[in-house]
């Protein structure tokens, strides 16, 4: 019997998809450490625990120590930690370190989540990836972008999914910037050479520090470019032909890249741009599961469940690779207007048109507030043996299907 302790900060649905896995797997006991109350678990999900304990910041290190220490005299040992959310981690890798359990080091996580170490790192092994800079002080800016050119990307070193990343076309939008969000020592930017190309992802397991899967993911548009347009609807899409030679550059990249930058077991989701020239740049990478519905998305074009085997690579090391029978593709419906959803326009027509292509749709309810981001209120995921059905596909959906906010 295995032991493994589980770290959910807070019960949301996709992470709870992640520990449901893990509940699961045979021949594991599974402690929860959480902020938010047992009693909000779905009633299956706390079937499947051995423990848990509640913590009053489930993202501070200290806090999390405190849950897992208890939950480790409970079951008699710890032998596997484990979290989904980008900001556990360091404090994973923390934690593990001190308590002597195996899996990702602070060190290695350091890399994947303070986006300047990560490109120092990268840049140091010969990997193509943006110039960049951390800066500190307005005229380490201003003298950053004279060196560089416009456009440049400034965002948080230790953000993800595009959260807090601008694109400054020219000095103007630069000194706005900069009057807006001052950097200071504790407050730092980074900022970025602007990649020009089509952007992917690339979300790959790793046995041993050896690539032992992959999965391509193109995005149109980017998700910089959404977050700049409130009316574009951004898609993803999954082409069958993953082994393609178009993407030789960026396998041969990412076999070095996730090494180096200290992943020896584990899911990764790199986002990367291919140039016209057919190189590949590294745009930045995140040691965990991809967000945005990656996870569901992959498992549809596989044809398995992608939750399901990460739970068994993280707590056993092993992954079974699988084929990839179909293309998938999600489209992001985004609000229109201002206020809450009021309608959602167009479904009939992708009921009838579609049909057959929709294995997951969920729109946006009356009444529900816009998020903001470029996942939008809600999604229409697509699946069929031929990559060209799936992409004309979506750009059906994103030509019918109107949300509307009043």
């Amino acid at each position: 019997m295995r032991n493994v302790v589980f770290v959910a900060p807070f019960f949301m649905e996709t992470t709870l998809r992640f520990v449901r896995a893990v509940g699961r797997l045979p021949g594991v006991r599974m402690g929860l450490v959480s902020q938010d109350p047992e009693d909000r678990l779905p009633p299956a999900v706390r079937k499947s625990l051995a423990g848990h304990y509640r913590v009053p910041d489930g993202l501070a290190p200290d806090s999390i120590l405190e849950g897992v220490n208890a939950l480790g005299r409970h079951l008699g040992g710890i032998e596997r930690l484990l979290g989904t959310l980008e900001e556990l981690q360091v404090p994973l890798g923390q934690l593990r370190d001190h308590l002597g359990i195996p899996g990702m080091s602070a060190e290695a996580a350091r890399n994947f989540r303070d986006k300047d170490r990560m490109k120092d790192v990268l840049q140091g092994a010969g990997l193509p990836c943006a110039r960049h800079r951390l800066i500190r002080e307005a005229e380490e800016a201003r003298a950053f972008a004279a060196a560089i050119g416009y456009p440049v990307v400034a965002k948080p070193p230790a953000g993800s999914g595009a959260r807090g990343t601008f694109r400054l076309e020219d000095r103007s939008d630069l000194e706005s910037f900069l009057a807006q969000m001052p950097p200071s020592e504790d407050r730092p930017h980074l900022m970025e050479e602007f990649l020009s190309g089509q952007e992917h992802s690339f979300d790959s397991v790793y046995v041993d520090g050896a690539l032992v899967w992959h999965s391509i993911n193109r995005y149109f548009p980017s998700p910089l470019e959404v977050l700049r347009e409130p009316w574009i609807q951004w898609c993803v899409l999954l082409p069958r032909e993953v082994d393609h030679p178009r993407y030789d550059a960026i396998r041969r990249a990412a076999a070095r890249a996730l090494p180096v930058l200290g992943l020896r077991t584990g899911l990764s989701h790199m986002e990367w741009f291919l140039r016209q020239d057919g190189s590949a740049a590294i745009s930045e990478v995140g040691a965990r599961p991809p967000g945005a519905q990656f996870t569901t998305l992959i498992s549809y074009a596989h044809d398995f469940d992608l939750y399901a085997a990460w739970a068994t690579l993280e707590v056993f090391d092993t992954f079974d690779p699988p084929p990839r029978p179909y293309a998938a593709g999600a489209a992001y419906l985004r609000g229109q207007g201002k206020g809450r959803v009021t309608a959602v326009r167009g479904l009939d027509r992708i009921e009838k048109e579609l049909g057959p292509l929709v294995v997951e749709a969920r729109p946006p309810r009356p009444g529900q507030a816009p998020t903001g981001t470029y996942e939008g209120d809600g999604y229409i995921i697509l699946r069929h043996p031929e990559t060209a059905v799936v992409e004309e596909g979506l750009r059906r959906v994103i030509e019918l299907v109107r949300v509307e906010l009043g």
